[in-house]
């Protein structure tokens, strides 16, 4: 059986199908040394009695920082497909966030001032509980030595400072545009045998935006390790998010649009572009609740629910 531990302000809590919980009898104070402390989660499991709501105990972010949040650039089949791309031409590429952007499953997002195009991605989050070293090769088999725990998490992501800067840094590294949780689910081999078989919903008011699973990846996460070791280390509680399926606001305008795009200077080029994209009315605005959770259909592996608010930033508010 998997294992689903959350995080609020009081510590670390073990949570059972029907949502209540046992808090965890250890000092751990970060996702890494939780993840070293497997006794005391198991102890909290097994336990009779005790069991008892969270109550008004706010969850946070089941994966602390400081610590480092990598994500994998196009890696669906069908985001590849929407962003104009050949999916079997697609390259297994990284990018960093800045781990100050990583908030809790129920906290508000924060739209800045500036931000006019603000996007949503569901991700499949891969925990580290052990070092991937330098050159490390990584199988099937070995996936479990490295990757000890599976989040939801959402990739916000400003798109109308991503495209024209063409860097990802800045424009999914606010503060707010990482929410992660609200489950950490312990996960063994055979749960990562069944990766594929895990659903990844979105939906913006209610509305279904993104509805897919892991089998639709371009590079598998083995795979995608060891891309990553050959430049970057990981040690416990960093966190790798696994890329986004199609249906995300942004979309590609066609060939015929970029065509007539590439004939315009640079500057009226974005002009045209985002003039376009402000009336696509997917993009997320103050006021809007994004939800996102990641389940088996048997609900045996369940990351659960987030639901996050929308919120312009103070300063917008007052204008």
């Amino acid at each position: 059986m998997s294992t689903a531990v959350v995080r609020t302000s009081a510590g670390w809590w073990v949570q059972r199908a029907d949502g209540l919980v046992r808090q965890v009898g250890t000092d751990a104070r970060t996702t890494a040394e939780l993840l070293a402390d497997r006794p005391a989660v198991q102890r909290a499991g097994a336990a009779e009695g005790g069991w008892e709501e969270l109550g008004p105990r706010e969850l946070l972010s089941p994966v602390t920082t400081p610590c480092r949040v990598v994500a994998q650039m196009v890696n669906y089949r069908s985001h590849a497909a929407d962003s104009g791309f050949d999916p079997d031409q697609v390259p297994t590429a990284f990018f960093r966030k800045a781990s100050g952007s990583v908030t809790g499953p129920a906290a508000e997002i924060i739209r800045p001032g500036h931000v006019r195009l603000l996007d949503y991605e569901v991700e499949l989050g891969l925990v580290f509980g052990a070092r991937l070293p330098l050159n490390t090769d990584v199988t099937p088999g070995s996936l479990a030595h490295y990757v000890a725990a599976l989040v939801v998490a959402n990739d916000i992501s400003a798109r109308d400072l991503q495209l024209p800067k063409t860097q990802f840094y800045e424009s999914k590294s606010y503060p707010t545009f990482t929410p992660i949780g609200p489950r950490l689910l312990l996960v063994g081999e055979q749960h990562l045998a069944r990766l594929e078989q895990l659903r990844l919903l979105c939906s913006v008011n209610g509305e279904v935006r993104q509805d897919s699973t892991p089998a639709d990846m371009i590079t598998k996460p083995d795979r995608a390790l060891t891309a990553l070791a050959r430049f970057q280390a990981m040690d416990p509680g960093d966190v790798l998010l696994t890329g986004t399926p199609g249906g995300t606001a942004l979309r590609s305008p066609g060939k015929a649009l970029e065509l007539i795009g590439s004939l315009l200077p640079p500057a009226r080029k974005w002009r045209a572009f985002f003039a376009r994209q402000e009336r696509n009315p997917a993009y997320l605005t103050p006021g809007d609740v994004v939800t996102t959770s990641i389940s088996t259909s048997d609900g045996s592996l369940d990351l659960g629910t987030q639901r996050t608010p929308v919120r312009a930033a103070a300063a917008e508010e007052r204008a």
